[in-house]
């Protein structure tokens, strides 16, 4: 059984790799930008579509908002990207806007961030993958009563990529995204240039009207405004996962920030040319979507079973000649794989930062551990799973998920560019070359106005989709801001319990052992036991049996007489059959005379050969165990005994494969050897 899970696990994630290699995974801008960048540079494929459905809320009165929304959303990008390139170069040790805001600002302050982008890294993951299925069912309708299961299936993919390092899953995940990038811009530039010389595409979709949701039509005045900062706040979600980089500057091939700063510029400028040049061809091609499907009028089929299609889905039918055409199935498959493949942000940044919180005591110390291929692969399980139950809990609806989105993402936008400040403040003050400080004031007034301007669209996201949805974030942030806090006082009272503070105290030295050898039967375990409790030179030692059955009781202490052995044995009464209580019981009562008196009880075990044998022994010797550990002054020790079945088998030692330490699995295991018939005894473990 073990070897059949190893076994697939290497066809799964690959051999194991020495900690040497880790230099070997550092990335090259190339792979760097899809690795890093595919959630931002495939939030463009929805972000247009985000602004439609809030705006025709009002019918089709209010599309000619459409393009001032977007160029807000251009202005902000262009300030978020140039804000965090300075980021990049501050602090290129990795951990982004955590580190930022908890030097500057405090840990509380960075434990707000930690845990909003915690929760936005799933939310990237959840809203990424139903997106890319919605535009899988666009092609395929049929599909569309599967789409948690898609998704889902989808997710568990991902994870098992990562779960191969990070340098594979780039190598994977690179083409998929430059052929997205390309396939939009050569969509983009033919509608565009069929447009400049009067030969405008035509969505599907522009002949439907659109029923105005009541209460919504004939806005005017602050109500106008509102829906305006909705599409506005909605079309926000085109700068998920900018900040990535920030926090996988590590991960660059040195020099790391020039590097890091280079590729953010790149995925800053690609993004905006994307982003302008679909909404300007949905603008064009007069795309009409809504929320609800039965508000648009003269829609052919059911609208209560048949999907809307998404608005890149309208746009590459619209230029290339119709829905069976080779550039539209080209558009949707790129579009479908590389918003799967957008979650791959999440699958880099979510474990990096946990296991920089691990490493600062704010969670488990495991999601520090690297795993077999130098990932971090409980970041990356962790996450997918989380993710998987969100899918599965909202049917992996787009629109139900994307009201719990991007709140955390401008929280930590917000914080993280005020604690730029004060780095530039407190830089300054020190300062004296007047070159240096005049960089020092242009950076500080960048992240004073990306501080300004991302802090006023997290009131406008929190008013504006507050009761949709994102209460729900808000919630979550906390309870795992509150969870961290926990973990961070537990580790801190642990270490100051565990602390050496006279390393010549004798009170950590035992005043008194006392040992006990548990007895079953008069039988080999049961001496080599005795043996070995002997060898340790207690200060007193004893056997105990425990009188389950009467006869069977006095039977083992007449055979215990009869056999001489030095050793007294003492029988415990058990009215109700039980092992496990009165052995407990008995072992509390020795030990409460003296704190410093220790307990050590000798247990006989057997190792067997196959998996299935251990059903039939050692059940009480593991009960038992799993209480006395939980004894304050009782060590628990186990005496093996190798049975005929594990010795037939034929184990020798050999080395462990990387990582095997780690895992808590011992330097050498025993392998079965081929031997003649005559050869009953295998090799001694060296």
């Amino acid at each position: 059984m073990a070897k059949f899970a190893d076994a697939v696990k290497r066809v799964v994630i690959g051999r194991a790799l020495p900690s040497e290699g880790l230099q070997e995974t550092l990335l090259s801008k190339r792979l760097a930008l899809p690795i890093f960048a595919s959630d931002p540079l495939s939030s463009v494929a929805y972000a247009t579509q985000e602004i439609l459905l809030v705006l025709t809320l009002g019918g089709l009165a209010y599309l000619y908002l459409t393009s001032w929304v977007a160029v807000a959303v251009v202005c902000l990008m262009a300030v978020v990207v140039l804000s965090y390139r300075q980021v990049v170069r501050a602090y290129p040790s990795g951990g982004g806007s955590y580190e930022v805001v908890s030097t500057n600002l405090g840990p509380s302050a960075g434990l707000v961030v930690a845990a909003s982008l915690l929760v936005d890294y799933v939310m990237t993951v959840a809203v990424s993958v139903a997106s890319g299925v919605d535009n899988i069912i666009s092609a395929i309708p049929a599909l569309n009563d599967y789409r948690a299961g898609l998704a889902v299936i989808f997710v568990v993919l991902l994870a098992a990529v990562n779960l191969r390092g990070v340098r594979e899953s780039g190598n994977v995940f690179a083409a998929p995204t430059y052929l997205f990038i390309g396939g939009v811009l050569i969509m983009c530039a033919s509608g565009l240039f069929r447009w400049a010389f009067g030969d405008a595409p035509v969505a599907e979709s522009a002949a439907y009207g659109v029923t105005p949701t009541p209460g919504h039509a004939d806005l005017a005045g602050f109500a106008l405004l509102m829906l305006a900062l909705r599409a506005f706040s909605s079309g926000c979600t085109a700068l998920t996962g900018v900040e990535a980089i920030s926090n996988g500057v590590p991960a660059f091939r040195k020099p790391k920030s020039k590097n890091a700063a280079t590729t953010m510029a790149a995925m800053g400028i690609i993004a905006v040319v994307m982003f302008s040049g679909i909404t300007t061809l949905a603008t064009v091609a007069k795309v009409h979507i809504t929320t609800n499907t039965c508000d648009l009028t003269g829609f052919r089929g059911n609208c209560h079973t048949t999907p809307q299609r998404t608005v890149i889905a309208q746009l590459a039918a619209a230029v290339f000649g119709g829905s069976d055409s080779i550039g539209f199935f080209y558009i949707q498959a790129a579009t479908a794989l590389v918003l799967v493949l957008a979650a791959n942000t999440a699958f880099n940044g979510f474990p990096l930062l946990s296991s920089i919180l691990a490493q600062h005591r704010y969670l488990p110390r495991q999601l520090h551990t690297r795993g077999d291929r130098l990932a971090f692969s409980n970041g990356i399980i962790a996450l997918a799973v989380v993710a998987s139950a969100l899918l599965w809990a909202y049917d992996a609806s787009v629109t139900s998920l994307i009201h719990l989105y991007i709140l955390g993402v401008f929280t930590s936008f917000t914080l993280s560019q005020s604690g730029m400040v004060r780095h530039w403040n407190r830089a300054l003050r020190t300062e004296t070359d007047p070159a240096v400080r005049r960089r020092q004031y242009g950076a500080r007034v960048v992240n004073g106005v990306g501080a300004l301007v991302t802090g006023l669209v997290l009131v406008i996201v929190l008013a504006t989709k507050f009761l949709e949805g994102a209460y729900l974030a808000v919630i979550a942030a906390v309870l795992l801001w509150l969870m961290m806090r926990g973990i961070r006082r537990h580790y801190d009272n642990t270490a100051a319990e565990l602390a050496i503070t006279d390393p010549s105290d004798k009170a950590i030295l035992p005043s008194r052992v006392h040992a006990v050898v548990l007895v079953s039967k008069v039988h080999k375990p049961t001496l080599r036991a005795l043996a070995y409790a002997r060898a340790t030179r207690p200060d007193d030692l004893e056997a105990l049996t425990v009188a389950v059955d009467r006869q069977e009781a006095e039977a083992l202490r007449a055979q215990w007489e009869s056999f001489g052995i030095q050793v007294p044995i003492k029988t415990l009464e058990s009215p109700y059959r039980e092992i496990t209580r009165p052995v407990v019981d008995y072992v509390r009562a020795v030990n409460r005379d003296s704190s410093r008196d220790v307990v050590s009880v000798f247990i006989p075990e057997y190792v067997v050969g196959h998996w299935w044998e251990n059903l039939l022994h050692n059940q009480s010797a593991l009960w038992l165990k799993s209480r006395l550990l939980f004894t304050p002054g009782v060590m628990v020790v186990s005496v093996p005994w190798h049975l005929t079945s594990y010795e037939r088998r034929g184990y020798r030692p050999v080395g462990r494969a990387a990582g095997a330490v780690r895992r808590g699995e011992p330097a050498f295991t025993l392998r079965r050897t081929d031997r003649g018939p005559g050869d009953s005894q295998p090799p001694a473990p060296h």
